[in-house]
């Protein structure tokens, strides 16, 4: 029998920090709701995990960016729509122009309003969103995935032949030509409509896509870092024991020099 040297209280502490050390692992995953809570605890799942966290946070500022290309494109529409009632009325007036019973005033006056119709058209044709010009022909580059690569919109002018001949041509409402001209931009002005109805189809699709992409990815980033509750529970119950047993233990291993001293009693 030794005093010096208590080799059960030694083992009895090593045991006692091991225990400790695992129960405040096991209370750490469960107040964090984690089952990473640093890196040691899965190096390599937590490597997997910020790289899916990276592109989950990319596709959000995708998702963010076709939103605003789905309000740019609705903007357009919205422009040509009120162009097509502009050109529908444009090419009722020029119709009525052609009466033969109406009078040189009455001529005049549906010239008038034909007039400013041309230039609310011509005035359309400058707009533009947030600073991007809606109609001068060029292609908006969009966003279609979380590694940067895009993807052009049709373009839509109002600034092309087929409109500028309504907007700047010098034709009045009597002019012999007006109704087969007004025609015509009315046609394209439909087919324009047309082009930014597939732009906005392919646009809601791609969101669609990319929101389905994140709740995947969403979903193995938690099967990595998310704690199973039930069975985290389990084993912090399991240490907590450990603890409680092996703090009574090193007590008692701390009162076995004592009986040496009954020797020399």
């Amino acid at each position: 029998m030794i005093i010096n040297t208590n080799v059960s209280a030694v083992s009895s502490q090593r045991h006692l920090g091991e225990s400790t050390q695992r129960l405040n692992a096991s209370l750490a995953r469960l107040a964090s709701g984690s089952r990473i809570v640093s890196p040691q605890d899965d190096a390599a799942g937590l490597a997997v995990a910020s790289k899916f966290d990276a592109q989950i946070q990319r596709n959000r500022g995708v998702s963010q960016n076709l939103t605003s290309a789905v309000s740019y494109s609705q903007t357009q529409d919205g422009f040509l729509q009120k162009v097509g009632k502009a050109l529908d009325r444009m090419s009722e007036l020029a119709t009525m122009a052609m009466d033969g019973t109406k009078s040189a005033a009455d001529k005049a006056n549906y010239n008038t309003e034909f007039t400013e119709l041309k230039s609310y058209i011509s005035d359309i044709g400058t707009k533009d969103f947030n600073g991007v010009s809606l109609f001068n022909g060029t292609a908006l580059a969009v966003t279609k995935d979380s590694e940067g690569n895009t993807w052009n919109l049709n373009a839509s002018s109002m600034n092309a032949v087929d409109v500028t001949s309504v907007i700047a041509s010098a034709f009045t409402v009597t002019s012999s030509n007006a109704v087969a001209t007004i025609n015509s931009a009315i046609e394209n002005v439909a087919t324009h409509r047309a082009k930014v109805g597939a732009n906005i189809q392919r646009l809601q699709f791609n969101q669609e896509q990319i929101s389905i992409l994140n709740e995947n990815l969403s979903a193995t980033v938690s099967r990595i870092k998310d704690v199973n509750v039930a069975e985290e529970s389990t084993q912090f119950a399991r240490y907590n024991i450990l603890v409680q047993s092996g703090t009574a233990m090193l007590a008692q291993a701390n009162l076995l020099p004592q009986n040496a001293l009954r020797l020399i009693q």
